[in-house]
């Protein structure tokens, strides 16, 4: 009845995760590694003290915490580098449009 309970719950997530129509995000793919990562630990653990179902769901809700608390932080890096790549971009193309400015004056002045 356990096991059942068990390979219920992780067929649910499974089927969440794959249901999404949306591209995850780094946050959710981190919580999905970290919950099907500490449900193995956990069911490992578990196994040694005889009760392999109670260690994996503890170590499904730690690993996805865990999981969600590093995707987080993951996702505020590539947010951040997103940032700067937008404003090197910007920057770029305002030095090119007084490039151009500049060679228009050269030009004017020529004539």
């Amino acid at each position: 009845m356990k096991q059942v309970l068990a390979g219920s719950v992780v067929l649910l997530l499974l089927g969440g995760l794959v249901g999404c129509s949306a591209p995850l995000t780094t946050r959710e793919k981190g919580t999905g590694i970290g919950a099907l990562g500490g449900a193995a630990v956990g069911g490992i653990i578990g196994s040694a003290v005889r009760h392999p179902v109670a260690g994996a769901l503890i170590g499904t809700a730690l690993g996805a915490g865990a999981g969600a608390l590093i995707g987080d932080q993951l996702q505020g890096r590539e947010q951040s580098q997103a940032d700067q790549q937008r404003q090197i971009d910007e920057n770029q193309a305002e030095i090119q449009r007084q490039r151009d400015d500049l060679q228009r004056l050269k030009q004017q002045r020529e004539y």
